[in-house]
């Protein structure tokens, strides 16, 4: 056969390839379009039988078990002598079933493309809906348990994210890490705190992985851009690298979660990070626009802090937030949420960085400006924002106060010395061990009282301290803010300890209510600065709780 025959036969073969591939597709397409729609039948266990099988190895103790997406997805946590597993339990496919998934995999790549998804259908009935119609055309034979299991699957790697996705489901994690392939993933979990899990990616499925969860956050990552800091769609903070280039063990991810229901100042009491003296304390300087920064180690509750402050700040004001990742969640109308956005070339073009947002911040004329984190040239136009009397709350990374103070005045941030009086108060967040538990506490709230004239130091007055040995905060008897706050208000000192009471009452008793959902806090706070015998009378009458709930 010479040249011309065999080129003109592989031709031959591509067109009766594609000619095939296009009658399927037709049939298909022709298909969808009779709108012949298998019905599932609700999954019920006791008919259908359970979709999980799961005994503990022998090696193992149980320590606990909990859903993470019933009937399908379940997590127990085994104890093997001093060693922790977090192993996921999801339904075990058989083979046939596993075929089965594979074709309609492949095939709802295509019957996709046909669909609108920019209706106002639910995504995830779309694809059932479709894959439930192939099912049909394919006049496959399928237990009710298969079905829902194949659909599992579906939803999970198609809207989901595969393999993690039931961590992603789990309101007990905090932090989700990968090292690399064929390592096991590690998490922060809040009972367990650092644990192994039973998932690992192999090398190709990791790299597959890393690239498709990039997309999702609407980021691009590839060998000539192998890292990438983005926002999930929930919310979560994700830091990538993909392949060897930068991590030698292969593609890596660390997953920070967000919550959705975030923290509160009822939280931050019942978790004895803060006390109610401590709680309305803040409450009041926040009220009175008092610039706060909040600083401490990793993981040590600064960017819940900020947030449960953030909930005081009074409803109409104008507030900007200027944030890498978004953290902050507040209840207020009047409130722009400023994110920063990375370089789309090398060279820099279209970027927009914090300094950036906080810049166009000051021709905005806010009244409270909320930076996520200072760590560069932003932290010097934040000091000059409270120097011209804007009210600002940000956070950094400083163990105390020295080294608070050592950071702001040295490279990067070079803050001149006599800005430094322009802040208030520094409040130092710490996690540490407490009774074989790991804890996160306000170690101390410390007050900015200006310059000494003769050495030209920072004076500072300790109002609050935590004792760990009590594990109980000690209030110093006096401070500097409460009394200038008395003094611009035209208080005297009854006046303002009466102030400071009625919001310990008000704490208290959402806390014994359990009101502690940002929205119920941000609404008794917002009623209580206009009409504050009204929230009392309610407290009284006991009636505080039903008049909110009714509200929201």
């Amino acid at each position: 056969m010479d040249e011309q025959e065999r080129q003109d036969t592989i031709s031959t073969s591509e067109v009766e390839e594609e000619s095939v591939f296009l009658n399927t597709f037709n049939n298909l397409r022709g298909y969808f379009h009779k709108e012949k729609i298998r019905t599932l039948p609700d999954y019920d266990q006791e008919v259908h039988g359970s979709l999980i099988e799961y005994e503990v190895p022998e090696e193992y103790t149980q320590v606990e078990q909990y859903w993470l997406d019933e009937p399908y997805a379940l997590v127990s946590i085994l104890q093997k002598k001093n060693q922790m597993l977090y192993q996921v339990i999801e339904p075990a496919l058989t083979v046939f079933e596993k075929e089965i998934l594979e074709r309609i995999y492949d095939d709802l790549q295509d019957i996709l493309t046909l669909t609108d998804t920019s209706t106002d259908v639910d995504k995830s009935t779309i694809l059932q809906k479709k894959a439930l119609t192939l099912l049909d055309y394919y006049h496959a034979s399928l237990e009710v348990a298969s079905i829902h299991k194949i659909l599992y699957y579906l939803e999970r790697n198609l809207r989901g994210y595969d393999k993690l996705n039931p961590l992603i489901l789990d309101p007990n994690i905090e932090d989700i890490s990968c090292d690399g392939n064929n390592i096991p993933i590690f998490l922060y979990h809040i009972a367990y705190r650092n644990i192994k899990t039973n998932i690992a990616f192999d090398e190709t499925e990791l790299n597959s992985f890393v690239i498709r969860i990039c997309q999702k956050c609407g980021k691009q990552i590839s060998i000539g851009e192998p890292m990438i800091d983005a926002t999930m769609p929930d919310g979560s903070r994700l830091q990538a690298t993909l392949g060897k280039e930068v991590t030698t063990r292969g593609s890596s991810f660390s997953i920070r979660k967000f919550r959705g229901d975030p923290i509160t100042p009822i939280d931050l009491v019942k978790f004895n990070t803060c006390d109610i003296d401590m709680i309305a304390y803040l409450w009041l300087v926040t009220e009175n626009g008092k610039s706060i920064l909040f600083a401490g180690g990793t993981a040590s509750g600064k960017t819940s802090m900020l947030n449960s402050v953030s909930l005081f700040i009074p409803s109409l004001v104008k507030i900007i937030s200027i944030e890498d990742t978004r953290e902050l969640m507040l209840h207020h109308d009047n409130w722009i949420a400023g994110l920063s956005r990375e370089s789309f070339t090398v060279s820099g073009a279209g970027e927009v960085s914090m300094y950036d947002l906080l810049r166009s911040a000051l021709r905005q004329r806010p009244e409270y400006i909320i930076v996520g984190e200072v760590r560069g040239k932003e932290a010097l136009t934040l000091f000059q924002a409270m120097s011209t009397g804007h009210t600002t709350y940000s956070t950094m990374h400083a163990g105390d106060v020295q080294t608070v103070v050592s950071r702001l005045e040295h490279e990067p941030i070079n803050v001149p010395h006599v800005m430094m009086q322009s802040l208030n108060i520094i409040c130092i967040q710490k996690q540490v061990n407490l009774k074989d538990e790991r804890v996160r506490r306000t170690n101390n709230v410390v007050e900015v009282a200006g310059l000494d004239p003769k050495s030209g130091n920072i004076r500072i007055n300790e109002c609050f301290q935590w004792d760990p040995s009590t594990d109980t905060f000690k209030f110093a008897g006096n401070s500097i803010i409460l009394d200038n706050i008395m003094f611009s208000r035209g208080w005297d000192k009854d006046t303002l300890l009466n102030e400071l009471n009625n919001r310990k009452k008000i704490l208290a008793y959402m806390c014994d209510k359990n009101m502690r959902d940002f929205i119920s806090v941000s609404m008794v706070v917002q009623a209580y600065s206009v009409n504050p015998e009204l929230v009392l009378n309610e407290i009284e009458n006991d009636t505080l709780q039903e008049m909110f709930s009714h509200s929201i």
